[in-house]
């Protein structure tokens, strides 16, 4: 096992972040005409700096690979993070890779691989192997299997595959995608019967846009790379269920719909980010345009909603940064440079008012804990900044 301290707490200074980049922080800055990422863009610093950040205070000094799920540590808080903030740590780690990837920046990213696997349990209440929530003995306990989290995990693993060819990668996320759907509500009785239930736990039976677009993505993602029409058919149904029961007529999603036909009518950022990359994704995948022209649809509607209306920075900084991902991906095809002038004026404000400066440390509250999910969250963001735009088409 890949030691932590060795490879992922040694802090970076100038020198570590040249050797992280593989090569001299001027160079690392250097990028393709658009968008324009030189010495004048801040992102790649700024994604070095979080990163030494995360690494001094949120991952474990003990050799687990695993992470802290807040700093300084909270009542109540498991002996290492739960799987979702592992998983998206993990997804900073790969992010900081496709910025510039380097010796460091691959060990780094394979110590966090081999943490994800301490979440991994053989079977599930359905049948089906997947990540638990909890880490197995003896990390933790194992605790309640989400469908989301599982979708997070499968999503960087298709990123992973598309970046390296890494045929393990893909043969994991065909297995997440597997037990989404083993997911599926097959009860007709139910009240906007289908979709993906968020969770194996007993005490909840929503069906969310966040468990059921995840897995739209997931699936166009593996049809386009295994041309298997199962992955297609299954895509379909997640992404036709959400637009028939969780579309608003703004062109925003809600949050979920529980099994008496309630609607929960939050609109995270996340959620339309989400959406938006499935619809593309099925555009590249069966070359229908209605799929792109939704993806447009959903990208204007929610930039309006918060970006137009100053709104974004209410939401949590771990649903920005999967919202803005998201936002790229779509970017990639349509080029249009808004949704990374939106993106970089919410890393600012994150730089200005989200982070304490004498720990380089990201809160939505500056005066309370750190989350593991929103240092990673702002690794990714300032990473993904700094990427070139030959990238974002791997993004999820």
């Amino acid at each position: 096992m890949l030691s932590r301290r060795t490879v992922l707490k040694a802090g970076l200074g100038a020198a570590g972040a040249a050797a992280f980049w593989g090569a001299t922080t001027t160079a690392a800055t250097a990028s393709p005409a658009w968008p324009p990422v030189h010495g004048g863009n801040p992102a790649a610093s700024r994604a070095l700096q979080s990163w030494a950040a995360l690494q001094r205070y949120v991952l474990a000094d003990d050799g687990s690979n695993l992470v802290h799920e807040t700093y300084p540590a909270q009542s109540g808080d498991p002996a290492y993070g739960y799987e979702w903030s592992h998983s998206q740590v993990h997804v900073a780690a790969l992010d900081l890779v496709a910025m510039r990837s380097s010796g460091a920046a691959r060990a780094a990213l394979a110590s966090l691989a081999a943490g994800q696997e301490h979440y991994w349990e053989a079977t599930s209440t359905s049948g089906k192997p997947g990540y638990a929530s909890g880490a197995q003995a003896p990390y933790g306990s194992s605790g309640d299997l989400f469908y989301d989290d599982n979708a997070w995990v499968g999503l960087e693993k298709v990123q992973l595959f598309l970046m390296t060819r890494d045929r393990a990668a893909l043969q994991r996320a065909e297995q997440i995608f597997a037990l989404l759907q083993s997911g599926w509500d097959n009860d007709p009785t139910h009240a906007d019967p289908g979709g993906v239930f968020w969770t194996q736990a007993s005490w909840s039976q929503d069906r969310n846009t966040v468990s059921n677009m995840p897995t739209a993505l997931l699936g166009a993602r593996l049809y386009a790379i295994t041309r298997n029409r199962d992955y297609l058919t299954g895509a379909l149904r997640s992404y036709d269920w959400t637009n028939k029961y969780l579309l608003d007529s703004d062109g925003l999603y809600f949050d979920h719909v529980s099994l008496d036909g309630t609607v929960e009518k939050t609109k995270w950022s996340y959620n339309q980010g989400i959406p938006l990359a499935a619809a593309y994704a099925l555009y590249l995948a069966t070359h229908d345009r209605a799929y792109l022209n939704h993806a447009v649809d959903v990208a204007e509607a929610s930039y309006s909603y918060y970006v137009g209306a100053g709104t974004i920075g209410q939401q949590p900084i771990y649903f920005n940064s999967i919202y803005f991902k998201s936002m790229l991906l779509l970017a990639s095809a349509t080029h249009s440079g808004k949704y990374y002038d939106a993106m970089s004026d919410y890393g600012d404000l994150l730089w200005i008012s989200r982070r304490d400066a004498s720990t380089g440390l990201f809160s939505q509250d500056i005066s309370g804990a750190t989350k593991a999910l929103e240092q990673g969250a702002a690794v990714q963001i300032y990473a993904t900044l700094a990427s070139r735009p030959s990238n974002w088409s791997q993004l999820y």
